[in-house]
C-alpha cells in the first residue's frame, strides 16, 4: 500500500427517518470525522438530496474522499443506484439517489439497504469480523436482516433479498406493513413488545436489571420466540455466526439464554456446529460504517 492509498478516505452515510449520519473512513474502517444532521421534514427526495449534498460539502470541503456509500431505509435496485421505496420517507419511490448525488458531488455513489449496511459494518470491524458466513438480525421498530456468505453480502438477483424479519412464523398472526401476516417482525419488534407487555423495551430492560420477575419472564419468553425464528435461518444458511443488533439488543443478556436453549432444541447439531450468537458491537454507527465499506468496494474505484 503506497502513501497516497494509506491516507485515502471515503464517505459513509446512513439515512434515517429522523437523522442522517455521515463519516469519513479510511481503508481500515477508522472514522476520521463524523457529522449528524436532522432529516428534513417532510423527507422528500429533493429535500434529502439537498441536505445530504450540503452535509457532504461540510464534511469534505476539498473533495478529497474517493467515493460515497449510502444506507437507505428500504430496498434498492441491483445496480445500487435507485432507492426503490422507503416507507419512512415522503414520496420516496424509485428515487435515482445515486445519480443525483453523483452529479452534485462529482464522486461515485453506491446505495444499499440500511440493514445490509449494518451487516457489512459488523462484518468489517464489528462482532462479525472473525467470520466468513454471518447473519445480522436487527431488532427495533422493525426487524431487518443481512446475509454475508463467503465474505460477500448476498442480496439476490433483484437486490432485495435478506428481509429476514418478514419471514412467516405464525400463519394467522398479526398483520405486517409488508402485507404479510405473522412475520418474525410481528413477534420481536418494538410494537410487538408493546402489544404484549404494554411497556417499551427500554423500560423492560431496566426492570429486568432490578430483578423484576415479570420483566425477566417476559425476556425469557422473548428469547424463545427469537430462537424459534433463528432455527429456520440456521437450517437454511448454517452460518458461523448470528449477530443480534438494534435497540432491543441492549437486553441481550436477559433473552440470550432462552434463545440458545431454543436453538439447541430445534436445530440438529450438524446444522449448528460451531455456531456463535453474538451481540452487535457498533450500535447505531453500524449503518454508517457499512456504507463506508460499500464505498470501498464500489467497482468504480
Amino acid at each position: 500500500m503506497d502513501t497516497l492509498d494509506a491516507i485515502a478516505e471515503v464517505i459513509g452515510i446512513d439515512i434515517g427517518g429522523t437523522g442522517i449520519k455521515l463519516g469519513r473512513f479510511d481503508r481500515q474502517g477508522t472514522c476520521q470525522q463524523s457529522l449528524t444532521i436532522d432529516t428534513p421534514q417532510p423527507a422528500t427526495p429533493e429535500a434529502v438530496v439537498a441536505a445530504v449534498a450540503e452535509a457532504i460539502a461540510t464534511l469534505d470541503p476539498q473533495k478529497e474522499c474517493l467515493a460515497i456509500g449510502i444506507g437507505v431505509p428500504g430496498p434498492v435496485d441491483k445496480s445500487g443506484k435507485i432507492s426503490r421505496i422507503a416507507i419512512n420517507l415522503s414520496n420516496w419511490k424509485d428515487v435515482p439517489l445515486a445519480p443525483w448525488l453523483e452529479e452534485t458531488t462529482g464522486r461515485p455513489v453506491i446505495l444499499e439497504n440500511d440493514a445490509n449496511c449494518a451487516g457489512l459494518g459488523e462484518f468489517w470491524i464489528g462482532a462479525g469480523r472473525s467470520y466468513h458466513d454471518m447473519l445480522l438480525l436487527t431488532l427495533g421498530t422493525g426487524v431487518g436482516g443481512a446475509i454475508i456468505l463467503n465474505g460477500e453480502l448476498f442480496t439476490g438477483r433483484h437486490g432485495t433479498a435478506g428481509e429476514l424479519g418478514l419471514m412467516t412464523v405464525e400463519m394467522y398472526g398479526h398483520e405486517c406493513n409488508s402485507g404479510n401476516r405473522g412475520s418474525l417482525e410481528q413477534q420481536l419488534s418494538i410494537p410487538a413488545i408493546r402489544r404484549r407487555s404494554k411497556l417499551d423495551p427500554q423500560k423492560l430492560g431496566h426492570l429486568a436489571e432490578s430483578g423484576n420477575r415479570q420483566a425477566l419472564e417476559f425476556w425469557h419468553n422473548y428469547g424463545h420466540r427469537l430462537g424459534a425464528g433463528l432455527a429456520n435461518l440456521i437450517y437454511i444458511f448454517t452460518p458461523e455466526a448470528i449477530v443480534i443488533g438494534g435497540g432491543i439488543s441492549k437486553s441481550f443478556s436477559f433473552f440470550i439464554p432462552a434463545t440458545l436453549a431454543e436453538v439447541e432444541q430445534r436445530v440438529l447439531p450438524t446444522s449448528r456446529e460451531g455456531l456463535e450468537i453474538l451481540v452487535a458491537e457498533l450500535g447505531n454507527q453500524a449503518g454508517m460504517v457499512g456504507a463506508a465499506k460499500l464505498a470501498w468496494t464500489c467497482q468504480t474505484l
